[in-house]
């Protein structure tokens, strides 16, 4: 499982695939049960995730006690709150498993260690970061710019496993939509492809 992560580190930079694997044989990976909570909104952690199996939801209560899904992260996604992480101030969110997972789990200290050691594994790691904000803006102009049919469609598009893994109110809150909306949403979607075949 952890050639999933070799394989990640590989995409980022040109490191020795021996000092790759050295890391992944220092890196500590972790199973969790599905419902496990890693990091409870209101709380300080010093920990970051990378996905190797399951499905972590991120989300948050607003001031009305509603609960808002901001982002789920899956098989080869890098979950890091960054702010919360790296100021040591208290999380605005709460990540959760969906499912049963197992995850590479790091913190501040062993990741300062580990770029002592491995002097090429921070640039690697600022082409992941810079990657990952640059798909975050990406996400935000689209969630922005388009309908909530088209937000459907673009995780139709984008994510399709999700639908399978993900309960449909969870699904409607990372839409930004009510559930029955999200119902309306899927009939007139297949409504119209059933015109199409027609």
């Amino acid at each position: 499982m952890k050639d999933l992560l070799k394989k990640h580190i590989m995409k980022y930079g040109q490191m020795d695939p021996e000092e790759i694997q050295t890391i992944i044989d220092e890196i500590l990976v972790e199973s969790y049960d599905k419902g496990k909570i890693l990091i409870e909104q209101g709380s300080v952690s010093d920990k970051c995730y990378f996905v190797l199996k399951g499905l972590v939801r991120q989300y948050g209560i607003n001031m009305d006690g509603e609960e808002i899904t901001y982002n789920f992260y899956s098989e080869e996604d890098a979950v890091v709150l960054f702010n919360q992480t790296n100021l040591g101030l208290p999380s605005l969110y709460t990540l959760e498993c969906v499912e049963d997972c197992v995850l590479v789990v790091g913190d501040l200290e062993s990741e300062e260690k580990a770029y002592e050691k491995h002097e090429d594994l921070q640039d690697v790691t600022m082409k992941m970061v810079e990657a990952m904000m640059g798909d975050l803006q990406d996400y935000h102009h689209r969630f922005m710019s388009s309908s909530p049919e088209q937000r459907y469609l673009n995780l139709l598009d984008e994510r399709p496993d999700l639908i399978d893994r993900v309960p449909q109110h969870q699904i409607a809150s990372y839409l930004g939509i009510k559930p029955e909306s999200l119902s309306r949403i899927k009939r007139r979607i297949q409504k119209s492809k059933l015109k199409v075949v027609d």
